[in-house]
């Protein structure tokens, strides 16, 4: 007789949890999501506010005046300022100040599309969120993450909007 089709298992939902953390970990969520504190070792994610973005109501330090041509971060690297503005890390976390109301389609365009919220005909990410790198990203791992980021600890952080540039002078 012939050999018996091999079963599937499904994933459990712990496990589908565990693969969502470990993508986020690998794909670097953390350097740009998680504010920082400062060891001997340089800045590392602040394991309370872990994925809840910029925090709202910190002062960024005075950008160089001769920075043309440059992306400069902030020391947590929480917030990047270029040629497109200023721009803060998102909160992530499964507060509703962060993904806690994002339907998993809304992350899946955020993540896939570029997409502010999810939302469609929202503004586009702005640098340094890396989101054409993840266009190609299959839709089981954007579910793994979503599903970890919702079970995540709710941090409640209201991440400002972005600054556009400076108009030039005389403009």
């Amino acid at each position: 007789p012939p050999p018996a089709p091999e079963t599937v298992k499904e994933p459990t939902p712990a496990q589908v949890v565990e693969r969502g953390k470990y993508l986020v970990e690998i794909m670097g969520c953390h350097d740009c999501h998680s504010p920082k504190l400062m060891g001997p070792q340089g800045p590392y994610p602040d394991p309370d506010r872990l994925l809840s973005g910029h925090t709202a109501g910190t002062q960024l330090p005075p950008v160089p005046k001769d920075n043309a041509g440059w992306a400069l971060m902030a020391m947590d690297l929480t917030a990047a300022v270029g040629p497109w503005g200023t721009s803060f890390s998102a909160n992530l976390t499964s507060d509703d100040s962060g993904i806690g109301t994002w339907t998993e389609d809304q992350f899946k365009r955020a993540l896939k599309q570029g997409l502010y919220k999810g939302l469609e005909g929202s503004r586009p990410l702005l640098p340094p969120m890396p989101w054409q790198n993840f266009k190609n990203i299959t839709d089981e791992d954007v579910h793994a993450m979503f599903m970890y980021l919702k079970s995540t600890k709710p941090v409640v952080n209201v991440v400002p909007a972005p600054v556009p540039p400076a108009a030039p002078p005389g403009a």
